[in-house]
């Protein structure tokens, strides 16, 4: 199985996975609009053997059949002040 890589060009580290180049006919009209015009990065085949960062490859295979699509959100940002006073033994 193949699929296409777009990147969004509206939200940083945001991705979007559709199964043929430039095909978006599943894509709900306001997550294109919320995710911008989206940049073309590659053709990508979905192996068994093969692992990807931040996705798990079977959600990844199964959305693409049944959703026709998948949304690769950015990692939840770090909440900095929270780890200092972690660390600080702080308790509110």
């Amino acid at each position: 199985m193949l699929c296409a890589v777009y990147k969004s060009s509206k939200k940083q580290e945001t991705y979007l996975y559709v199964p043929g180049r430039d095909d978006f006919s599943k894509v709900p009209e306001a997550l294109l609009k919320t995710f911008g015009t989206p940049q073309f990065l590659m053709i990508m085949p979905l192996k068994n053997d093969r692992e990807l960062a931040q996705v798990d490859i079977e959600t990844l295979r199964y959305d693409l059949k049944i959703k026709g699509f998948y949304l690769q959100l950015p990692p939840p940002t770090e909440n900095l002040l929270k780890k200092h006073l972690q660390q600080q033994n702080y308790e509110p």
